[in-house]
């Protein structure tokens, strides 16, 4: 299983938000690009990084810092947040980011994931955020009435084959991550679910890799402290 350590960006600054609410904002960095290199140093192969700016507009304000994180600690870098076009796609895409999460677009617009090439879909991993039962989109503010199994299998049949799913009643909470829903959706799908929301601690990261995740984001956990990176990475191993 891989880690994803997280950085959340809002107005330049590495954040992370209370069960996706926007007023319950903690920032944790001034120094994004800083805290990337540490994950590099810690052992981390794979960052996941969220516009959250741009995932309330539409639009990615944080590209050219996004960017300059995958540009300067060379991890694998996927990027979700305002993703919504096939433009903002191919930029981010010519810049050298491996992985777009699509999920709001995913959502209002059925048709635009096959509208989209072979090889571009290659890239595109599907964003899912769970808020009370039903998946969430626009940062997490609206919530569409979509059963998320059948949701996620649509998709699965359209070639995409990974997705980042949010449990977002405990993104941030500190309780521990829904390995039963993770599980579920493994099995449901045969995607490769990179779990998030609610990573930890070890016990953590343990329980998603014996349920079959693909990945675990962790975020808060590690900022205060609660994970150590490194140990994360080897438990997950």
């Amino acid at each position: 299983m891989i880690i994803f350590p997280a950085i959340d960006l809002v107005g330049g600054e590495a954040v992370r938000l209370y069960k996706g609410d926007f007023a319950q904002k903690t920032v944790y960095s001034h120094d994004p690009l800083s805290v990337a290199k540490d994950f590099a140093t810690a052992g981390a192969t794979h960052i996941h990084l969220v516009d959250l700016d741009g995932a309330l507009k539409g639009v990615s304000d944080h590209f050219d810092l996004i960017c300059r994180i995958k540009a300067e600690t060379g991890l694998f870098a996927e990027v979700g947040g305002g993703i919504r076009t096939r433009e903002t796609i191919d930029r981010y895409l010519s810049r050298g980011i491996d992985r777009v999460i699509l999920g709001t677009v995913a959502v209002t617009d059925p048709a635009f994931v096959p509208s989209l090439p072979a090889e571009v879909r290659s890239h595109v991993a599907l964003g899912v955020d769970v808020k009370d039962g039903r998946v969430a989109i626009k940062g997490w503010t609206e919530t569409a009435d979509l059963d998320l199994f059948d949701f996620c299998l649509r998709f699965r049949e359209q070639g995409v084959d990974t997705v980042i799913c949010t449990d977002v009643s405990r993104d941030g909470a500190m309780q521990g991550s829904n390995d039963a829903l993770y599980a579920e959706l493994t099995a449901r799908t045969g995607m490769k679910v990179v779990a998030s929301g609610g990573v930890s601690s070890l016990e953590d990261v343990k329980r998603l890799k014996e349920g079959g995740a693909y990945g675990a984001i962790v975020g808060k956990a590690y900022y205060i402290g609660a994970i150590d990176l490194s140990e994360a990475i080897e438990v997950a191993k």
